[in-house]
């Protein structure tokens, strides 16, 4: 028992390792004297697992699998997958980019909805694993996004572009939600992008 707990600690640390985020183009300069960041999340390029499935095929996959396990399981996941994305990932990621930047005593809040904002934060999600929890065992969730910053009025302009590539999601104990665990990645994303732009911007 003891040397699951230790190997699956590893797979946990190991994971958080594997996080890389990485400036593409551009400079943090624009942030200076910024109030306020319109936020958008993009799903239209999202790939799942290993192979790489767009949404539809990874759905009808997994909500096939989990009908034929138990009748009705499947269709009763498949909303709870539909509803994560405004009730849980974009709601994480937001949370903790505020919650960094509060503690660091910074005005500058990143809300959607924002029209009047100067500049936007386009999150495009490109790839999501959602990992597995299993007793001792677990392989946590993996988010990678592209991460634009762009003049509101002028969406093609980019000012600055950030990679973010297998971002983490677990958390202490056991998370048998898939669609919880893909949250704690998008909190890891907006953690780590909210420290970098504190390094870089201030």
């Amino acid at each position: 028992m003891k040397k699951i707990a230790i190997i699956a600690l590893l797979l946990v640390s190991g994971a958080t390792m594997a996080q890389k985020m990485k400036v593409k183009s551009g400079d943090f300069k624009f942030i200076q004297g910024q109030k306020e960041i319109n936020v958008e999340f993009v799903y239209e390029n999202l790939k799942l697992m290993k192979e790489n499935l767009t949404e539809a095929e990874y759905v009808k996959n997994r909500s096939t699998e989990l009908n034929e396990k138990t009748k009705g399981n499947g269709d009763i996941w498949k909303k709870k997958w539909e509803g994560s994305k405004e009730m849980i990932w974009n709601p994480k990621f937001l949370e903790l980019m505020n919650t960094v930047m509060t503690k660091d005593k910074k005005d500058m809040s990143f809300q959607e909805g924002l029209s009047s904002a100067k500049y936007t934060l386009i999150v495009d999600v490109v790839w999501i694993y959602p990992g597995w929890d299993v007793a001792m065992m677990k392989q946590p969730a993996k988010v990678t996004t592209v991460l634009k910053f762009v003049e509101t009025a002028n969406k093609s302009n980019v000012v600055l572009e950030v990679s973010s590539e297998n971002s983490p999601g677990d958390q202490w104990g056991s998370n048998f939600s898939n669609e919880s665990r893909i949250g704690e990645g998008f909190a890891k994303t907006g953690k780590s992008l909210a420290k970098m732009i504190l390094k870089e911007a201030f």
